[in-house]
């Protein structure tokens, strides 16, 4: 059990490195893709960064493209990876490996509502995003107990870093296209877990390999 004296958790977030469907903007979701040669240069600056960072903990979703990225990591820092399948992507349903675009095309009804709101009129057949950011919270908040007062990298998701930043900052849910742009591949945004369970945001979006 935390202690309330405990120093806060720090983990950073990493979004995975460049995949093949990046560059079409296509909808990847629970699809297994693996990064590209750009995304592993990319795995390879987030890697120079952890080195420097000397985080103590280092965990992945269990999508290739994250277990990719964590695993250049891995090699750089020494640390083992946890796999953790709460990390992963939103599932997209029949809008995976669609660009929106194509969806509009076939289905214009249900891309406006999207639009509208991506919570409520999430694309269909997908998963709800509550869902994913009730388990992607459930397993940060595990992982910062689990490494309390120490530093936590997790290679995650774009969809998926925004919902659970929403969650954890008191942004509306429906507002995680809008109100938070980005990440970009291996862009790290940082977050501090303090024992009573608050949680700050202390930098989003910062550029892979940067130290600030």
């Amino acid at each position: 059990m935390t202690q309330p004296n405990t120093p806060p958790t720090l983990v950073t977030l990493a979004r995975h490195g460049r995949t093949p469907w990046h560059e079409g903007n296509r909808y990847t979701g629970s699809s297994d893709i693996g990064i590209d040669d750009v995304g592993r240069r990319q795995a390879e600056a987030l890697a120079g960064w952890a080195a420097r960072a000397r985080p103590d903990a280092l965990y992945a979703s269990d999508l290739l493209r994250s277990r990719e990225t964590a695993g250049t990591v891995a090699a750089a820092t020494g640390l083992s990876v946890g796999v953790d399948a709460r990390l992963r992507e939103l599932d997209f349903g029949s809008a995976e490996g669609m660009m929106l675009s194509e969806l509009r095309a076939v289905d214009p009804g249900a891309v406006e509502r999207f639009l509208r709101d991506p919570v409520e009129h999430h694309l269909p057949g997908g998963e709800h995003p509550a869902a994913a950011a009730d388990r992607a919270e459930r397993a940060l908040r595990e992982i910062a107990a689990r490494h309390a007062g120490q530093h936590v990298l997790v290679v995650g998701h774009n969809t998926m870093i925004r919902l659970v930043l929403c969650r954890l900052v008191g942004v509306p849910l429906r507002a995680y296209r809008t109100a938070l742009r980005g990440p970009e591949p291996t862009a790290t945004t940082a977050l501090t877990f303090a024992a009573d369970g608050t949680v700050t945001l202390e930098h989003f979006n910062r550029p892979g390999g940067s130290d600030g």
